[in-house]
């Protein structure tokens, strides 16, 4: 975390569950109980646009972007991932890397719209049981845990 503009809730706290910090970037677990393995990646310094982050900076942040969608779909296996980088509310650069299924509160509808249905019990306590094996997935997609790599998918 930096030190960033004012009340800045990403640059005075985590934004969810820890699961992966380097130098310039975190990704969490946002802890939503309709959406278990609902991930921000979020960039360590107060910025708000990807044209803030010079050319090197905006690869390390989409290739981290990247490795968790690959993981969610490895441990979780949705039927779609949603990448989203608004700000609207919180203007500090990070992306929602988020699982969709087609049982979900709303899909096909984004999360924030209203929803359409509630997702049975059992179904979010299957999901949220794997979400163990997710932060195991995100730290060797990083190439900080051990495990065999995934084909195609670089670790740098």
């Amino acid at each position: 975390m930096s030190t960033g503009e004012g009340a800045c809730e990403l640059c005075a706290g985590m934004g969810g569950e820890l699961v992966y910090q380097d130098a310039m970037l975190r990704v969490v677990l946002v802890g939503d109980a309709d959406y278990p393995g609902f991930c921000r990646v979020i960039w360590n310094a107060h910025v708000s646009e990807m044209s803030d982050l010079d050319q090197d900076a905006r690869a390390h942040l989409m290739q981290a972007v990247w490795q968790v969608e690959a993981a969610l779909r490895e441990v979780l296996a949705p039927h779609k991932i949603n990448l989203a980088s608004l700000g609207n509310q919180v203007p500090h650069l990070h992306w929602h890397v988020i699982p969709r299924f087609a049982d979900d509160a709303h899909f096909p509808a984004p999360v924030w719209a209203q929803a359409r249905r509630a997702l049975a019990p059992a179904v979010r306590a299957s999901r949220a049981a794997l979400l163990p094996a997710l932060r195991l997935a995100i730290l060797r997609y990083a190439g900080r845990a051990p495990g065999p790599q995934q084909p195609g998918v670089s670790h740098e």
